[in-house]
């Protein structure tokens, strides 16, 4: 896989289209395009800026395998695809894992990390579809606004989260989804299991 395979692979990975990461590098479309199509190599100061935005080593871009080669397993871990989420005696479980997903080491920030997989529409003005990898990192709360991860009545659902003294308010990105109020009471049945991180484009 050449430079502009990796680039292009990074760039679906993370939603953006070649206009899009042209303006983060500022560069020209044109420019991104011909990476992509191995016409042209960027300059290590444009590597240098996709490897931080990307997350990833710089020595990325000049090995020859992606993520399986001796060279480079020290800067990716695999993270568990779970299938589903139990809460028993207040102790999240994870079951019915569907496999493993190597990310690079740098997504990572201390804590515990796990893959869940989206299920529908709900999310997609977040640009999150169904079938994506959603990387979240577990923990009991999160701001006002974050999407998170959110076991309801032993289902994981993926939400923006809104809080006051008494209520919660889990927003879909999607109007067709009416919001789900939560009162006080109610908040017995909802448990708070992780923040969403990045996502992983389905291919």
């Amino acid at each position: 896989m050449h430079i502009g395979q990796k680039i292009k692979q990074l760039r679906k990975a993370h939603k953006l289209t070649q206009e899009e990461l042209a303006k983060i590098l500022d560069v020209k479309p044109t420019a991104v395009s011909a990476w992509e199509l191995g016409r042209n190599k960027p300059l290590m100061d444009k590597l240098d800026m996709m490897a931080h935005y990307f997350g990833v080593p710089i020595s990325y871009f000049f090995e020859e395998n992606e993520i399986k080669g001796p060279k480079n397993h020290i800067y990716f871990v695999k993270l568990p695809i779970v299938g589903t989420i139990s809460c028993g005696n207040g102790v999240i479980a994870y079951e019915d894992i569907e496999g493993y997903e190597e990310v690079p080491r740098s997504w990572l920030n201390g804590g515990e990390y796990f893959f869940l997989r989206a299920k529908g529409d709900s999310m997609i003005n977040a640009r999150i579809m169904d079938g994506d990898l959603l990387m979240i990192r577990r923990q009991d709360d999160v701001e006002n606004g974050d999407i998170a991860a959110v076991l309801i009545d032993g289902e994981a659902v993926l939400k923006r989260v809104y809080k006051t003294n008494d209520t919660i308010i889990l927003q879909s990105e999607n109007p067709a989804y009416k919001p789900i109020i939560l009162q006080k009471n109610d908040m017995k049945n909802i448990r708070i299991i992780g923040k969403l991180k990045k996502v992983v484009l389905n291919f």
